[in-house]
């Protein structure tokens, strides 16, 4: 990680970083408890401090929990998430995302286009 020094770690980031593994990594087998692409026990189960993470984990699993990621990183996420105009939900978007879901995009799209007919009407 790029935080200043290593630490141990709370009882509930272990208890956080365990669920994220077990719930959604891809790498992590629940059956046989292991890490598919190494085919040994996953890392990040036994996980007490900071510092080296599974690249897979930091990269793709880690950013669904912004909290935790702040937490362990040091960094401010909050920056990075935006909120949707239409629900109010907190996401992180891809590229300049303007809403958190095609849902959300095609209720703005129509709420605008509503608004665009009675300007055009009106007049």
């Amino acid at each position: 990680m790029n935080g200043p020094l290593s630490r141990e770690l709370t009882r509930q980031e272990r208890a956080a970083i365990r669920r994220l593994v077990t719930d959604l990594c891809a790498n992590h087998d629940n059956q046989d408890r292991l890490c598919i692409p190494l085919d040994c026990p996953c890392y990040m189960l036994q996980k007490w401090w900071t510092g080296s993470f599974c690249r897979y984990f930091q990269e793709a699993v880690l950013p669904v929990n912004l909290e935790l990621e702040s937490a362990i990183t040091g960094e401010d996420t909050s920056l990075k998430q935006k909120t949707c105009p239409v629900c109010g939900k907190a996401y992180l978007p891809t590229t300049s995302q303007a809403y958190c879901s095609d849902s959300c995009r095609a209720f703005a799209r129509r709420k605008s286009e509503r608004e665009r007919k009675r300007r055009i009407r009106r007049n």
